[in-house]
């Protein structure tokens, strides 16, 4: 059984409806609450796909098992070369190497945009998976904000890692950075 990382379509919105409506109401990994239904989340998708970034989707034995995704890190100029990634796999394939491969691929997808720095935001401090995942990968933990959210009953803070990408920082960017507009 290996994991096929690929282009996500329209044919894929069913399945990541399901991946991440199952995430919704059973994981931290996001604080949304109630699950979007396949017309939002296919809005959801073609914004990202509009700016040029990758949305992929990963497949094991023929069935997609999860997706990601880069999107921007904030709205503003400035952040043109900074992206958030957002990485989410069904309950059946956890501790598969789906996440892994997803993650290494946007990875790799983003640094062929030009982007140089990618952060990610994680839902509970008490997330291994998630936090060794970013971290097998080069992110460095950044910093706890505790209480920011509240869900299951109970407040969640979030984990904010970093990973350079294209020498990070240390030298001007060499491409026009990620479209922010219509926003």
């Amino acid at each position: 059984m290996s994991v096929v990382i690929r282009a996500s379509t329209d044919a894929d919105i069913p399945a990541i409806t399901a991946i991440y409506g199952w995430n919704v109401l059973n994981g931290l990994g996001t604080f949304e609450e109630v699950p979007p239904d396949a017309a939002e989340m296919a809005r959801r998708r073609q914004g990202f796909l509009d700016r040029g970034l990758p949305y992929l989707v990963a497949e094991l034995n023929g069935k997609v098992v999860g997706y990601c995704y880069a999107g921007p890190f904030r709205l503003r100029a400035a952040y043109r070369y900074t992206v958030e990634d957002s990485v989410y796999v069904s309950p059946e394939a956890v501790g598969a190497g789906v996440g892994k491969a997803l993650l290494s691929a946007l990875i790799s997808a983003c640094e062929d945009l030009g982007v140089r720095q990618m952060c990610a935001v994680i839902g509970d401090s008490g997330n291994a998976a998630s936090i060794g995942l970013h971290a097998a990968l080069g992110f460095e933990k950044k910093g706890v904000f505790p209480d920011m959210g509240h869900k299951f009953g109970r407040w969640v803070d979030l984990v904010w890692m970093q990973r350079p990408l294209n020498g990070g920082g240390a030298t001007p960017p060499d491409t026009p950075g990620m479209s922010l507009s219509g926003v």
